[in-house]
């Protein structure tokens, strides 16, 4: 699969324009309505809509397509799915959060996000991930839904997350050889899941009786076995393994027993461009004898200062403040885009430099999704973020992000210019690359000292954006000399060099 995973073109192949809209191009339907239906007409390509329709993923419905919750697995729809392996796990009425102890899920393969999408309701967040492979463009008819999704593969490479990130895993036919390479793969979730996390399969391998389905069955089983994974539940065509609480099965292991335990050096949370092993990620001696990774429940986790701040060496006082200053922060842009905005006008919100993810959490009361990306050559704070309840992924701002063009509404740019300049690297390209990932009438926050908000003053018009307002930063210990805060809108315009009214 690494023909499927991230290569950066040489600068000679790179585009240094904008991209225009597609013919016909509308503001996208409103949360909640979007979940289920979206404008045609800004989706470049709709074949997965007749190719998958028996499977009620997605219905062409003339101007529209209309998204039943359907996916390969899950004909009946994804809440009816859902339910069941809540059921399967004996939680609390069937409800998949588990009173608040599951909250963050990772979906490979995951076709046009229906199963992230109706986890939202339960107060579940999904990593939903696909390559751009024969079906081309589902995560950008999930993001187009307002369902939060990110454009990789398990190939090669470790995923952007950080270890210990997710309460479930979740494959339903997701044509994944899980086999190869001595189970390398696996591995991988392995690494992503917390203590006691779930792996939850729907698949032939699972239930069917031929020879084939048997042999890789047998094989698979072997496998998670020597991975100190149990059984939770098979029932029907679905089989859920659970994750050891601690080390004890891995020391009681065979001496010499494959997959082998990672080296101590190996740091189980460097991952941008890190290269997968076939090992088995043990347990720090702090979380092997807690027996578990010591979060809150869901939503007190949101603010509740995690185990692994120690890793950083954050107090807990150094954390409430943050969230305290970004609590302030946000309060302060929403007063200053109040006037062009309605409860709805935002749903997919990405922050490009989320440090502890406290602007994602003060925006908990409202009807949004963030992508916390966090830079990564700096401190590893995604796993705290991860252990908020929050998603994001490791990301380097001089290349472009995974994912398909107009799919955030709102883009947080923290000191992420000055960071740059301090790189060497293009300015020019973030802005293209800012424009091309923002919406039509969608909205950028700059927080950034003067210079900064000069210098993208200068590229208004070539951009087709309007400034918005301009002040200067509310001052606190924290804040950086000279910070402003510049709010900018994207026009909608069209690539015959006319332009749309953006209200």
């Amino acid at each position: 699969m690494e023909h499927y995973e991230r290569h950066c073109p040489p600068p000679e192949r790179r585009f240094n324009c904008l991209i225009p809209p597609p013919h016909g191009y509308k503001v996208p339907i409103k949360w909640p309505k979007s979940r289920d239906i979206v404008w045609k007409a800004n989706i470049p390509h709709t074949h997965l809509a007749k190719e998958k329709s028996d499977q009620n993923w997605m219905i062409d419905a003339g101007e529209k397509i209309k998204f039943p919750g359907g996916g390969t697995h899950f004909h009946h729809g994804a809440d009816k799915y859902i339910a069941n392996i809540a059921n399967m796990l004996n939680f609390k009425d069937n409800i998949i959060n588990n009173e608040g102890m599951l909250r963050t899920v990772l979906d490979v393969g995951c076709g046009v996000a229906s199963f992230g999408g109706y986890l939202l309701s339960s107060n579940v967040i999904a990593m939903s991930l696909a390559p751009n492979d024969v079906h081309q463009n589902q995560i950008q008819f999930a993001l187009e839904r307002g369902i939060p999704a990110y454009l990789g593969v398990l190939g090669t490479k470790r995923l952007p997350y950080p270890s210990r990130s997710f309460e479930l895993a979740h494959c339903s036919r997701c044509r994944i050889d899980w086999l190869q390479r001595d189970g390398i793969l696996l591995l991988e979730l392995d690494r992503l899941l917390r203590p006691g996390g779930y792996f939850a399969y729907s698949s032939p391998e699972a239930y069917a009786q031929d020879e084939e389905d048997r042999r890789i069955w047998k094989e698979m089983s072997a496998l998670v076995e020597r991975m100190c994974w149990k059984i939770a539940e098979k029932k029907n065509q679905t089989v859920i393994w659970v994750k050891p609480l601690n080390n004890d099965c891995y020391r009681s292991r065979p001496h010499g027993t494959n997959p082998p335990l990672c080296k101590s050096g190996d740091d189980p949370d460097s991952v941008w461009g890190v290269t997968m092993e076939a090992c088995i990620t043990s347990y720090p001696e702090q979380m092997h004898r807690d027996g578990g990774s010591g979060l809150a429940p869901w939503p007190a986790r949101l603010t509740t200062p995690p185990p692994r701040l120690a890793d950083l060496y954050v107090t807990a006082d150094t954390f409430e403040k943050d969230t305290e200053m970004w609590q302030q922060r946000v309060d302060n842009y929403w007063n200053l885009l109040r006037p062009k905005i309605k409860p709805d006008t935002i749903r997919n919100v990405m922050d490009m430099k989320a440090n502890f993810g406290s602007f994602a959490a003060a925006l908990k009361e409202k009807n949004v999704w963030v992508m916390n990306a966090v830079p990564h050559d700096g401190p590893s704070t995604l796993k705290i973020i991860y252990d908020r309840g929050l998603i994001g992924s490791i990301h380097d701002w001089c290349e472009a992000f995974s994912t398909y063009p107009r799919t955030y509404d709102l883009l947080h740019a923290w000191t992420v210019f000055s960071d740059l300049d301090k790189r060497g690297c293009s300015a020019e390209d973030l802005l293209l690359e800012m424009d091309r990932i923002l919406r039509p009438t969608g909205f950028i926050i700059v927080r950034d000292k003067a210079p900064v908000i000069l210098f993208i003053k200068k590229y208004l018009n070539a951009l087709h954006w309007e400034a918005v307002t301009v002040v200067d930063a509310e001052s606190s210990p924290e804040q950086e000399d000279n910070e402003m805060i510049f709010i900018i809108r994207k026009k909608l315009w069209l690539p015959e060099g006319g332009s749309q009214d953006s209200t």
